[in-house]
């Protein structure tokens, strides 16, 4: 006997409030099928699927536009609403890229079949809110740069397994010098692949900047060189070698897509940089600073702690047009670089950040954290704060103050000065003591100067 085929729900609608817009659409993302709502009144068949392929994903967009649909709401599920998003913009049909925690679906069953209807309700009555997404050139150096990130991983990857098979050999290179990808270091490994075993020929290949004497390199390499750990060893360093070349192109093509991309500021040559550049692996070939200010109109390396290859993954992350955000506040909420007050009952329960994957916050924090040693005003700062707050809280507060910076620096088109630490530390000083004096007053004293004669 043949079974029954079940009846589908019914389209569910909320009949008694009344929704700002009926021109919209909500789909439930998935990785082989795509399910969407337009809505009772725009079509007699509102809820269709469609499978996850180019031809019917176009056919999805044509059907959309015949129904008269300008608005499509979606789920971020995973990198699978990127094709989607793409083909929905590419027919002139607004893509709104919502978080997923934001759309919580009704209690009962979860289905797809319900899930692009509660989408589209809550799309119709104003109720999301569309996540950021930049401009099409920022969006397409943002993968480049995320994809060169990577890379830069998996590089560091093999440079550990490199040191796991110097370490089962008993090679103690990590110990002597300070960077075994370093020029001594690569000499030295490449020579142990290509059948070098004397300690004392070894050694001979240390640059004179090492620290270590060559007796001591002589010492600490030393050790057994087994077949299957030199194999190892062979093979990581050629995977590193791979990565290293693919690294490499990756940075061709962000050069090239950079000068493809339209200029804010003269190409002029940028005055010296603050600090002295700094002999970083994975460094671009290209001038990274001069780029980085043609393409926003500002230099966003002025602000102490703040790399070339940071200023430009701050750029791929968070674009050049501010006005995403209203004001500077929404920009730091949104980087989670701000407290998040839990209040109920009239009292605070809560003040930690929220927890967020931003890279942007990621690099934001970075540059916080190398503040730490510096001798400027931010460094100060930074300084300050850890010592107040705590090490995490304080570099978080640092990163918060970075981002305010990096927002009116885009925003009205301004350079930084740093006022150094020595002012810095006055300012704080002079501040603190009209605190003080006026603490005081409020008491009823009044702050007296202790002459040298009073001193203990």
């Amino acid at each position: 006997m043949a079974r029954r085929k079940k009846k589908q729900p019914n389209v569910i609608y909320n009949q008694g409030l009344q929704p700002m817009r009926t021109d919209c659409a909500g789909l439930d993302v998935g990785s082989r099928e795509m399910w969407i709502d337009v809505g009772i009144e725009n079509s007699p068949d509102p809820v269709r699927k469609f499978d996850a392929f180019t031809e019917d994903l176009n056919v999805m967009a044509g059907w959309l536009k015949s129904c008269g649909i300008r608005s499509v709401a979606m789920e971020s599920t995973g990198v699978y609403w990127i094709p989607v998003f793409q083909i929905l913009e590419a027919h002139g049909i607004e893509a709104v890229l919502v978080n997923a925690a934001h759309v919580k679906n009704v209690a009962g069953r979860k289905t797809d079949w319900l899930d692009c209807q509660w989408i589209r309700i809550l799309h119709c009555y104003g109720l999301l809110r569309g996540s950021f997404y930049p401009a099409p050139e920022i969006a397409v150096l943002r993968s480049y740069m995320r994809h060169r990130q990577a890379l830069v991983e998996s590089a560091a990857t093999h440079i550990q397994h490199m040191q796991k098979a110097l370490s089962l050999m008993n090679l103690q290179l990590h110990h002597v010098i300070s960077d075994i990808t370093g020029v001594t270091g690569m000499k030295i490994i490449r020579a142990i692949v290509a059948g070098q075993r004397d300690a004392r020929q070894l050694a001979a290949m240390r640059d004179g900047r090492i620290k270590a004497s060559e007796q001591t390199i002589v010492k600490a390499l030393e050790g057994n060189y087994r077949s299957e750990y030199v194999f190892q060893l062979q093979q990581s360093l050629q995977l590193f070698d791979t990565y290293q070349d693919k690294i490499e192109v990756c940075h061709q093509q962000i050069e090239a897509h950079l000068q493809r991309m339209d200029s804010k500021a003269d190409a002029g040559p940028l005055p010296e940089a603050r600090s002295k550049k700094k002999t970083i692996r994975n460094r671009p070939q290209f001038d990274v600073r001069q780029q980085a200010f043609r393409i926003s109109g500002v230099d966003l390396t002025r602000i102490d702690g703040v790399q070339e290859s940071a200023a430009l993954s701050l750029l791929a992350e968070i674009g050049i047009d501010m006005s995403r955000w209203n004001t500077e506040k929404h920009f730091v909420s949104w980087l989670a670089l701000c407290p998040n007050n839990k209040i109920t009952g009239g009292k605070v329960i809560g003040r930690h950040t929220k927890k967020s994957a931003q890279r942007a916050r990621e690099i934001l924090c970075l540059c916080a954290q190398s503040l730490l040693d510096s001798r400027s005003a931010l460094g100060a700062y930074c300084r300050r704060l850890c010592g107040r707050l705590g090490k995490p809280q304080g570099i978080t507060a640092t990163a918060h103050k970075l981002a305010l910076l990096v927002y009116r620096m885009i925003k009205l088109g301004k350079d930084y000065l740093d006022i150094g630490q020595e002012r810095y530390e006055e300012q704080f000083k002079q501040r603190a003591l009209k605190h003080l004096a006026r603490k005081a007053k409020d008491m009823g004293f009044q702050l007296v100067p202790v002459t040298e004669n009073q001193v203990p």
